[in-house]
């Protein structure tokens, strides 16, 4: 049996899972994330350990990943700048590693198994502690001239707006993620709360829940508005943390999202739909891109 192995390393936690030739999962192994980079090998390391080793491994990281496998930043990780990833997990496991950014590794699980199946053109939207991003057009995945694509949360949507952990003010996800729903929270009733705790209300018909959330699914549409203008996909996947919330916003981002569209009346509206592999997409993705170095 083919044993692909797939890792993917998160802001607090590490899920690994053993996929067959199919993709589907077959054992999951879940370790904390350690507090900074210099952990992160000896981490990884354990985890394909306690999987039992494979034929092929990929990593997913969360931050800017080149094309060689260097991290680059990850604001999510304490100490990275320039981290060899790639390099130093080869040398530790004798393997090669394919190593590449978190959302395009669950962009590429969802385009092959999941909510994504079907279309050529897409862009898969992770709405968690920031946003993350993945493309594929013309039924390949885009990572851009040197690895970076999909960084989309740092679309700078409100120039003097609030700011954001790369540095900059304004980012998408300061108004479009899960943890901006907390924000929204706070600017409309005076107390922040938690997203989870806003989502739960909204279910509730609470009044200030449901404006919050009207006031959020706004943003989250403006963002896939300025993506369609550039790039026209056919269907926009929302995963990450708010994946198991579409009953809440969908129906409004959709609503939304053909009001914020440029000439929306003369062109054909993408899909607005909600992951399907929850959160194992990331992982799943890592063990798909470890086939291809395999």
């Amino acid at each position: 049996m083919i044993r692909r192995l797939g890792v993917d390393v998160g802001g607090t936690k590490c899920l690994g899972v053993l996929v067959d030739a199919d993709g589907r999962v077959i054992r999951d192994v879940r370790v904390r994330t350690p507090p900074d980079v210099t952990g992160l090998i000896d981490t990884i390391a354990e985890v394909v350990e306690r999987l039992g080793g494979g034929d092929s491994l990929g990593v997913g990281l969360p931050g800017l990943v080149d094309a060689g496998g260097v991290l680059r930043a990850a604001p999510n990780l304490a100490g990275v700048a320039e981290f060899p990833a790639r390099a130093l997990l080869e040398q530790r496991l004798g393997m090669a590693v394919a190593v590449d950014n978190d959302a395009t590794c669950a962009t590429l699980a969802e385009w092959s198994l999941g909510a994504g199946r079907g279309v050529d053109d897409l862009v898969l939207v992770t709405l968690g502690t920031g946003i993350g991003g993945g493309l594929v057009a013309g039924g390949r995945v885009r990572r851009g001239a040197h690895g970076m694509a999909g960084e989309i949360g740092h679309m700078v949507v409100e120039r003097e707006g609030r700011p954001c952990r790369c540095g900059h003010r304004g980012c998408w996800e300061r108004y479009a993620s899960g943890s901006a729903l907390g924000d929204h929270s706070r600017a409309l009733t005076g107390t922040h709360r938690p997203g989870e705790e806003v989502i739960a209300a909204a279910r509730r018909l609470d009044a200030w829940a449901l404006e919050v959330v009207e006031v959020f699914v706004g943003w989250v549409a403006l963002g896939l508005a300025n993506l369609a203008n550039v790039l026209d996909p056919a269907r926009f996947v929302i995963g990450g943390g708010l994946a198991d919330s579409g009953d809440v916003v969908l129906a409004g981002i959709r609503d939304a999202y053909a009001r914020a569209l440029y000439s929306a009346e003369h062109r054909p509206l993408a899909e607005i739909v909600m992951a399907s592999l929850g959160p194992e997409a990331g992982a799943v993705g890592a063990a798909l891109l470890g086939a291809e170095v395999s």
